[in-house]
């Protein structure tokens, strides 16, 4: 390299003149000064155009000028006016403005790509390079360039904590934790340095060694200084530090001394503490553990004194202290959460029910010191046994009062009195009794029936309730007329519900509660279209009401009805603009989720699998935006909340959402996969066998529909979509990008199974409690000849749920594939596969498998539909029986069985009209009919 082109990284430093520069260009790039910054670097560059580490910074100014256009306060007036006129170009303008960016921050990877190459032994090269890929969020990438970079200058703070930042955002915990000590040897004087490896240590599952650091840096500490002062900082830190204690082993031979030290050490730091409700939760946990429950109980009633008489969770714990309950059962109550208690999660012996009563409802119990308190009398509602006179006394007071009241949330309340034994614990546990056919044996249920009944009558002869206590107001037998109509809806008696919501909206006309009832009566009743219009009906009483017009617009979305949904969606977007594009940038994942699974029932599954990766995106950002917390917890000492956050994260893959939209993305690559045809339907049409006027009208048919989903959401730009209805002051917003591939044929054209595959994987490894997850995997690894794989997945089945539909269709779907194979897996797979399948089918043959599941249904009549269907379905595939032996296995339940919705019973009909048994579609459509009466098209 010439002499007039210095390389810092091989000893030839810049001038002094250019050097002072480039300190500049350093300094305007991270206070975002990029114009300056850039001035400066063209400076360098006009003398020393060669120069690596000022090419690498030139094109970091450029990627972050990139990043940052549009944005406020980056603007000067002359680009504000460059933006008003492209804005006015509409989508085209978007677009231009999109391609300039992309330009630009190619521009820049060039720029730094070349100035690495001027001077690879710069760190400042390497660095600036690593931030690059970190922009881009190719993080694996940049690690490697830290590194780099670190072997040149080993000792540089700045790139070893950007690297350490990078490497717990991937989870590369060893490597975070040896970081975190080389800066912590490099400035052991930093007070954040010394957290942030006592955490990396605890993250890497060593909670001892973690207090030893913590324990190290305190020593480091002079006496009077403010971290043994009371303030948030020294609080936090003491409790985090508390909480490691509970995670050690200790040296006790049951596994506690841990918890026996955390407990001591909660008395030496309380002079310190701040947060004293999560002081005293420490306290109460540990003693629980521990076994000390007289301690406990003192330490609940502290808690209820600090105003916690509305939490469940303290409650929880009040209850196993009373009742002395085992470590396992006092950690399950602690992770419970909403309003499960212990009275919710097992059944009572009489003498426990009997301690708990006392404690609840006695002269000195909780109900007298809180008589205010709703949590503590519901809770005491919930521990009476169901079949004594004191339950029907307590809960006919209760309903009294929220009646009188007008609490439409009442009906849901009571709901969740319906507890039941739970078959798959053997009694040991209690679960929620929710389908239709166990509600209504439920004793609950039947005791509310009779007294709604006896308010009913009683209001409507004497205007008081059956207690005679004086005279009711007007409206508390509308609300118990609504409260009949929930409960006749819990039991799925749709058509009395109609009824009686038709009263109270004949009575009350205004009320925005009664539309929505009648509309969910209506849906699960089968007519979904007159949902929709019900609700909306609703909705027009008060355009304020942001929940209720939601549910309009996903009642829409179910009926099909696309065009009116986002009508009434875009009345609460913000701004001008697409709806569509402002309810992406919000996130709003219910939204998406409904509308994808609105066009996959409509055959677009292109259109379908973009709005499914619209959410996955977004749980996407939500992984991603946990780096800013990072150095940001550490700094305010927040480590127990950062702990939870990195917990949080870690399971974000296994949330609800993010399944759902993972599960339907491989189930449609599976669909296309194993009907190629389905696409076929986005094909251009086969002009040759068209006349010319029909040809003519397909041509501008299709022209119209392209020019129309490529404007994407443009003509919606034009117009308002504020509450404001559009006055003459709204501001003008930015448009957004064209969408590129509003088809979603980008997504079509990709491997199918290896799509699935890696939605599935990822299900199965985030949301293994889930049957839906390795269904998925078994679906998937069948597909790709993994045999191994899918019996995997079906063991993992069985341990959730072995009476599951879904696994009994696929054991049955195995069997027959291990028949039909042309050629075999490997001869270890082929060992472990005759020796382990056995087992799922109990030593049985297929045949005599299917027998005894025949056996099984036809003996419990409440068995649920989907599984006899599945049973049906496997009649027929196996050649264990004839079609009229199949039909009866669905019709003999007259439907009077559990999991009986209407999307079942198409499910059925289906399988009903694929064997061809007419005189069986009659009777089942006739069946259905009779069990949702507003059905219609069934």
């Amino acid at each position: 390299m010439s002499s007039d082109n210095p390389q810092s990284g091989q000893g030839r430093p810049l001038p002094r003149k250019e050097s002072d520069l480039f300190k500049n260009v350093v300094k305007f790039y991270e206070n975002k000064n990029y114009k300056k910054g850039m001035k400066n670097a063209d400076q360098i560059l006009k003398r020393f155009p060669n120069h690596g580490e000022t090419l690498c910074m030139k094109g970091l100014i450029l990627n972050g000028m990139a990043s940052a256009k549009g944005a406020a306060g980056s603007k000067d007036k002359r680009e504000e006016e460059e933006e008003t006129k492209k804005e006015s170009k509409g989508a085209v303008g978007s677009k231009d403005k999109r391609e300039e960016e992309e330009e630009t921050k190619k521009e820049a990877v060039e720029l730094v790509k070349r100035g690495l190459m001027m001077d690879m032994r710069s760190h400042v090269c390497w660095h600036v390079y690593g931030l690059l890929h970190r922009s881009s969020q190719n993080y694996a990438e940049a690690i490697k360039a830290y590194k780099q970079a670190l072997r040149i200058d080993e000792e540089n703070l700045q790139i070893l904590r950007d690297m350490s930042l990078l490497q717990i955002q991937m989870r590369d915990l060893i490597g975070f934790k040896e970081t975190r000590l080389r800066i912590l040897t490099l400035r052991p004087n930093s007070k954040v340095h010394w957290l942030s490896y006592a955490l990396s240590v605890h993250v890497n599952g060593d909670p001892d060694a973690a207090v030893g650091i913590l324990d190290s840096y305190f020593g480091t500490l002079e006496e009077g200084c403010v971290e043994f002062e009371k303030n948030f900082e020294s609080s936090e830190l003491a409790l985090y530090k508390n909480q490691l204690l509970s995670e050690t082993k200790g040296e006790d031979e049951d596994g506690l001394g841990g918890v026996r030290k955390a407990l001591e050490h909660l008395d030496e730091i309380e002079k310190v503490i701040v947060d004293h409700t999560g002081w005293l939760k420490a306290k109460l946990s540990y003693q629980l553990q521990l076994g000390n429950f007289e301690d406990a109980k003192d330490t609940a009633m502290k808690l209820f004194e600090r105003g916690l008489t509305e939490e469940h969770r303290v409650h929880g714990a009040y209850m196993c202290a009373l009742l002395k309950c085992d470590r396992e059962t006092c950690l399950e109550v602690e992770k419970m959460k909403g309003t499960g208690t212990l009275a919710t999660l097992r059944p009572f012996a009489e003498e426990e029910r009997s301690i708990l009563l006392d404690a609840y409802g006695s002269k000195d119990g909780l109900s007298k010191l809180y008589p205010r308190s709703n949590g503590i009398k519901r809770i005491y509602i919930t521990i009476l046994p169901t079949n004594s006179d004191e339950f029907k006394s307590a809960i006919d007071k209760y309903c009294q009062k929220q009646i009188t009241k007008g609490v439409p949330s009442l009906g849901a309340d009571l709901s969740s009195l319906y507890l039941m034994e739970d078959s798959r614990s053997n009694g040991s546990r209690l679960m929620l009794a929710t389908d239709p056919l166990d509600v209504n044996v439920h004793p609950v249920h039947a005791l509310l029936v009779d007294l709604i009944e006896a308010y009913i009558t009683s209001l409507s002869s004497n205007n008081s309730f059956p207690s005679g206590e004086g005279e009711s107001p007007p409206s508390a037998l509308l609300w118990a007329w609504y409260l009949r109509s929930i409960l006749h809806e819990q039991v799925a008696e749709y058509a009395q519900g109609i009824t009686l919501i038709n009263k109270c909206i004949e009575h009350t006309p205004t009320a925005v509660d009664f539309y929505e009832l009648k509309a969910r009566l209506l849906e699960a009743g089968g007519d979904i279209q007159q949902a929709a219009d019900v609700i909306d009906a609703g909705r027009d009483l008060d355009h304020q009401d942001r929940y209720i017009n939601n549910q309009t617009t996903k009642t829409f979305l179910r009926a099909g009805r696309e065009e009116d949904a986002k009508k009434r969606i875009a009345l609460f977007t913000r701004e001008q603009g697409s709806p569509e594009q402002y309810l992406y940038d919000m996130q709003c994942a219910w939204y998406e989720l409904e509308l994808a699974d609105l066009l996959r029932r409509k055959g677009e599954f292109g259109k379908s699998l973009r709005k499914y990766m619209a959410v996955v995106k977004h749980y996407e950002d939500y992984h991603e935006d946990q780096f800013d917390f990072h150095s940001y917890c550490i700094r305010k000492v927040t480590m127990r909340a950062y702990c939870d956050l990195l917990r949080f994260e870690d399971d974000l893959w296994g949330l609800p959402h993010y399944g759902r939209a993972a599960e339907e993305i491989a189930k449609i690559h599976l669909h296309i996969h194993d009907n190629p045809s389905a696409l076929e339907s986005d094909a251009e049409p086969d002009y040759s066998k068209m006349t010319p006027a029909e040809r003519k009208k397909a041509k501008n048919m299709a022209r119209k529909k392209k020019n129309a989903a490529a404007r994407g959401g443009s003509k919606s730009d034009t117009k308002s979509n504020n509450t404001n209805g559009g006055s003459g002051n709204v501001k003008k917003s930015k448009p957004h990008a064209i969408d590129e591939d509003p088809s979603g044929k980008e997504l079509l054209a990709l491997n199918h199974l290896d799509e699935a595959k890696k939605y599935a994987a990822i299900l199965a490894r985030h949301a293994p409690k889930s049957i839906s997850s390795w269904a998925l995997q078994y679906d998937v690894s069948v597909r790709r000849g993994k045999m191994l794989m899918g019996l995997q997945a079906l063991f993992k089945m069985k341990s959730i749920d072995s009476n599951s539909p879904q696994l009994f269709s696929r054991v049955v779907d195995f069997s027959q594939r291990l028949g039909s194979r042309s050629s075999k897996c490997h001869d270890t797979s082929e060992e472990i596969i005759s020796a382990e399948f056995p087992k799922l089918m109990g030593g049985k043959t297929l045949s005599e498998f299917v027998k005894s599941a025949i056996e099984r249904v036809k003996n419990d009549a409440a068995s649920d539909l989907p599984m006899r269907t599945a049973v049906a379905k496997a009649i027929v595939s196996s050649g264990v029986g004839s079609a009229p032996d199949s039909l009866s296995v669905i019709l003999d339940s007259k439907l009077n069985c559990r999991s009986a919705n209407v999307d079942s019973c198409r499910e059925a009909l289906k399988f009903i009209e694929s064997v061809g048994g007419q005189n069986g579609k009659g009777q089942f459509q006739a069946l259905v009919i009779t069990k949702f009466p507003f059905l219609k098209d069934f």
